[in-house]
């Protein structure tokens, strides 16, 4: 018969203190997305429209 065995102790917060930067680190991350996406999405307008030029 097994004998009743509490389970390990995991604690329930980070061990390393919160980082004061950390949402305004997430900002900036979000921003460069956001601008990259607007670029690729530019350049991707930019060259549909030199295609149909050259097609036609």
């Amino acid at each position: 018969m097994a004998t009743y065995t509490p389970p390990p102790y995991f604690p329930q917060s980070s061990l390393a203190p919160a980082d004061k930067n950390r949402y305004r680190k997430f900002k900036l991350v979000i921003l460069a997305l956001a601008l990259f996406l607007l670029l690729a999405l530019g350049g991707a307008v930019v060259g549909i429209i030199y295609l149909i030029k050259w097609l036609f």
